[in-house]
């Protein structure tokens, strides 16, 4: 049966022979055939060693590499007919053509090969099913870099339904140098709750780290470029104001952010297993405390520090300092403009400019204002309204929708004393009404007589209309239709008196006298 025999049984056989112990002895005291130990002491003599010589270092190395030469086992046959096809082998390999089929393929050929003998080939010349070797990454300055993660890690038990659980999530933190971690459970992965988390973060750790180094989660990363990632707009905004860089890690490369990587299992078995935990911040709490008593002080098998202690002492002294204001969390979206010149922000509208009309635009809103910027540019300001409300602003519409839109019924009067004395009478007495501007399109019909008739015969058909105490829009219409609009004068006009040869109106009171017929036999006047 075939044993390896290690360096120390070679040098025990070595030593005791230069002391003068036979070799079937020292065959019999090591376990060895006592074939080998007369190699060994061949090899040995070769070398330059002599019965009773002092055994070194440099000794047993010159046996060990005169034992195992560089040239190794001998190949055979079928091994030269594997080097003859590298190319072949390689070039289907690269297809993906599994090693059974190239054998098959090979055997087409007049080729024939052993198929371990195909494998160890591919295996030790062609790297066939190896992975890339791995080099570890320096962990960096103490306090410089922070991974993130994010995974399921438990559940909620709702003390209201009973059977009923709702499943939560946690952002997990991991100081790169010191490996101290901090969770924050939530139920989403926006990047409301990922600047949430990051906030609070902040505050466990006592400062900011130089450099997070993230997943490539859609709440942080919107394209998860390996050159060039683009930052989420929100996310990015958020970083300059604390001050600190994203290098966010590439997709499917565990190792970019390999000191969080694996925390997820660790945190979900080891922190919430188990636990009967009823609110998010009954979660929050539980996890503070893991985080800071038990983790944070059980020894790490890699740094062989205990976290707490190790961040404290040399990462907290090198890091930026703790915000001491609370952020404001914008939030960002792309509204369209639509027909009537409103974007939709927050469920609440805002008016933009008629030329922005089936644009699409990028919208931030804090607590206090609503920007809108087209490609990058800021284009207009509105103050924040709540879900539901509208802020319109009179300048973004054309001056002649503006007043039907904003229900203006002092412009719109004024625009109807602009086109004439009378029509501006005409339209105060029509907008004279508890309820003004449900009588506005009556004043737009009115405006739109001068455009068709011309202001001066309007105004004329609105004196005379005024006058009889006239209100009828399509009456005045008429009047200009069938031109029954005397000329006004602008004098009073002259009283005709009366003529002599007129009778009196007696004469024509009701009922009429009848005249007195003459007697028979009398002649007729007539």
């Amino acid at each position: 049966m075939y044993r390896e025999v290690t360096m120390f049984e070679v040098t025990e056989a070595l030593r005791l022979w230069l002391s003068g112990t036979p070799k079937k002895r020292i065959a019999a005291q090591l376990g060895l055939d006592p074939k080998t130990v007369r190699h060994y002491v061949t090899v040995g003599t070769g070398i330059g060693l002599q019965l009773g010589a002092v055994l070194t270092e440099e000794h047993v190395r010159d046996v060990l590499l005169a034992l195992q030469p560089s040239g190794g086992r001998p190949r055979g046959d079928t091994w030269s007919q594997c080097v003859a096809q590298r190319e072949a082998i390689q070039r289907w390999l690269r297809q993906g053509v599994r090693l059974s089929k190239i054998r098959k393929l090979l055997a087409r050929t007049g080729v024939t090969i052993p198929y371990p003998t195909l494998h160890r080939f591919a295996v030790l010349e062609l790297q066939f099913g190896r992975t890339a070797s791995t080099i570890p990454v320096a962990d960096g300055k103490a306090g410089e870099e922070l991974q993130v993660d994010t995974g399921w890690v438990g559940w909620l038990t709702l003390p209201r339904l009973a059977r009923t659980r709702r499943r939560f999530r946690a952002w997990i933190f991991t100081a790169v140098c010191s490996r101290y971690r901090f969770v924050y459970p939530a139920f989403e992965e926006t990047t409301a709750r990922a600047i949430e988390a990051c906030e609070a973060a902040w505050e466990f750790f006592g400062g900011i780290f130089t450099v997070l180094i993230p997943d490539n989660t859609k709440a942080i990363i919107i394209d998860p470029d390996p050159l060039a990632p683009r930052i989420t707009p929100a996310f990015l905004e958020y970083a300059q104001a604390r001050n600190f860089h994203i290098d966010a890690a590439r997709v499917r490369h565990p190792r970019d952010k390999a000191r969080v990587e694996r925390a997820v299992p660790g945190v979900r078995d080891d922190c919430f297993a188990g636990e009967v935990l009823t609110t998010i911040d009954d979660a929050r709490t539980h996890a503070t405390h893991w985080c800071r008593e038990e983790y944070g002080r059980r020894r790490h098998s890699r740094t062989q520090r205990r976290p707490r202690e190790h961040f404290e002492i040399d990462e907290l002294p090198v890091l930026l300092a703790a915000p001491t204001t609370p952020y404001d969390i914008p939030l960002w979206n792309e509204p369209k403009v639509a027909r009537d010149q409103l974007a939709l922000v927050a469920k609440a509208l805002y008016s933009l400019p008629h030329r922005y009309v089936g644009h699409v635009l990028s919208a931030r809103a804090d607590q206090q204002l609503v920007r809108f910027y087209h490609r990058g540019l800021l284009i207009k300001t509105h103050p924040r309204q709540p879900p539901g409300g509208r802020s319109i602003d009179a300048t973004d519409y054309p001056a002649e929708r503006s007043i039907y839109a904003l229900r203006n019924v002092t412009a719109l009067q004024q625009q109807a004393t602009r086109a004439g004395e009378a029509i501006g009478r005409f339209a105060a007495a029509l907008l004279d009404s508890p309820l003004p501007w449900t009588r506005m399109r009556r004043v737009y019909a009115l405006l739109g007589l001068t455009r068709r008739y011309g202001g001066a015969r309007v105004n004329d058909a609105c004196t005379i209309a005024l006058a009889v105490d006239m209100l009828d829009v399509h009456r005045l219409k008429r009047m200009l239709e069938l031109g029954q609009v005397p000329p006004v004068l602008s004098s009073p006009a002259r009283v005709i008196p009366l003529a002599r040869f007129l009778r009196p109106a007696s004469q024509y009171a009701l009922p009429l006298a009848s005249p007195e017929r003459p007697a028979q036999g009398e002649p007729d006047d007539h």
